[in-house]
């Protein structure tokens, strides 16, 4: 079992999360959503974690030759007047069930980061510990994936 802190105070950010062997498959189809919030299904399952090998988030760089991460259920909505771009962000962030990692807040999230029904993620980091360190991005707008993204600098592991 893994719990994760902040790496510039050593608050612990979760309880116990068990490891997933790989990113699960999410759907994000209109009949999986949420009745209420018009959210996806959390990409992980509550109590566990996963470890996301791919660049995530912001920053963000032109496309050009370089293959960029395919277009899935989980890909971030990147505004289309920014162009063919892919992430250019951290690899391996660990990826978490939103709840549960209760202790954060949503630092402001201005347009164009923020969709209609919540932030899409792609401003970088938007969830601050209790010491005011922004150390995950939470993703939770009715068009895209429904996670939160923990910040491999920022945060670290503890297997007890």
């Amino acid at each position: 079992m893994t719990v994760f802190y902040c790496a510039k105070c050593a608050t612990p950010l979760t309880m116990e999360l068990q490891r997933l062997p790989a990113v699960p498959e999410v759907s994000i189809d209109e009949k999986d959503r949420d009745k209420k919030t018009f959210l996806a299904p959390s990409t992980v399952p509550r109590g566990q974690y996963a470890i996301d090998p791919e660049p995530w988030g912001a920053p963000f760089e032109p496309a050009g030759n370089e293959p960029g991460r395919s277009a899935d259920d989980r890909s971030l909505m990147i505004p289309s007047a920014w162009g063919d771009v892919v992430s250019a962000g951290p690899r391996h962030s660990a990826i978490v069930h939103p709840e549960d990692v209760p202790t954060l807040t949503l630092a402001d999230c201005d347009r164009p980061h923020r969709g209609c029904c919540g932030p899409r993620g792609t401003g970088g980091r938007n969830m601050a510990c209790s010491c005011g360190t922004l150390v995950a991005t939470l993703v939770a707008d009715c068009m895209g994936p429904h996670e939160l993204h923990l910040d491999p600098i920022r945060v670290y592991a503890w297997d007890g």
